[in-house]
């Protein structure tokens, strides 16, 4: 078999745009930072690129789309990370635009994919929280065969990092230029998502952040960070020790707004509080 001559480096680019919580219900104060922003990755050579993860709103999908064709690539690949709806609900309409390209996920991810829409299509669960933005048509990622794919010759791996926000995540890593894209095991400056993390899954999420620690990426792009994410490396230690933090303080308290509170004094800059008001409660057992 003939390897493929690798005459470019690759280039990568973020997008990252502005959405409100999908918790609801947080305690008063820290308004200013009750939102939460999605980043979406595109990594590209001299004639083609890959995407990584979309976004949720029909209108944020178009600015993406038009982002994509401002770089002037074939779009061949849209990988996603992992099958909660912010990663994957705008698929149909860069279908739409790019219909060469191939949508894939590990079969794990794409079964959570099919959830996911059929909760929507029979609950609106996303569009309760997000009235008028949740695209018309979903559609799942194909499953991919294999744990890599290319561009140009160049091999991103698909990293199986198991539970971190959710069950059955992936990261793809990009070795010949050190890039680690996290899906949701990563965070930046922003609360992780641990509502649906027990004490198995917290635990489990700190095994996954080992992993991509061991790859020694040189650049790790957060699935939710600040506006303008400085994608260090800092941040893989940084989200172990919230997790740690989590645990210690959650031992330590009787309820979910002690819990709460405790954390968000420890943490009291971080983007979006609805995420721990959420994982408080989940990790207390007590509806919110």
């Amino acid at each position: 078999m003939n390897t493929p001559k690798i005459d470019t480096k690759l280039q990568w680019e973020l997008l990252v745009k502005r959405r409100a919580s999908a918790t609801q219900g947080v305690p008063t104060g820290k308004d200013e930072l009750k939102w939460v922003a999605n980043t979406v990755t595109l990594v590209f050579g001299e004639r083609d690129a890959a995407l990584i993860d979309t976004f949720l709103s029909a209108e944020q999908t178009q600015e993406m789309i038009e982002w994509i064709k401002a770089h002037d690539r074939n779009l061949e690949t849209i990988y996603v990370t992992h099958g909660h709806p912010d990663h994957f609900f705008g698929l149909q309409q860069l279908r739409e635009h790019f219909p060469k390209a191939r949508a894939i996920a590990p079969p794990a991810v794409v079964k959570a994919m099919y959830d996911a829409i059929e909760s929507e299509e029979k609950h609106g669960t996303w569009s309760k929280r997000f009235p008028g933005q949740v695209p018309p048509k979903l559609i799942p990622a194909e499953a991919i065969d294999g744990d890599t794919f290319q561009i140009e010759g160049h091999e991103l791996r698909i990293v199986d990092i198991g539970h971190t926000d959710t069950d059955n995540t992936t990261a793809l890593y990009v070795p010949s230029i050190g890039l680690l894209i996290s899906g949701d095991a990563i965070y930046n400056e922003t609360h992780p998502y641990l509502a649906e993390s027990n004490d198995d899954g917290r635990r489990a999420w700190l095994s996954a952040i080992d992993r991509i620690e061991a790859l020694n990426p040189t650049a790790v792009v957060a699935g939710h960070g600040p506006l303008n994410p400085d994608s260090s490396p800092r941040h893989i230690n940084a989200t172990r020790q919230y997790i740690l933090d989590f645990e210690r303080v959650h031992r330590e308290t009787a309820t979910p707004r002690e819990l709460y509170d405790q954390m968000l004094a420890k943490y009291p800059d971080r983007i979006n509080p609805g995420s721990l008001w959420a994982a408080a409660h989940a990790a207390k057992n007590t509806p919110r």
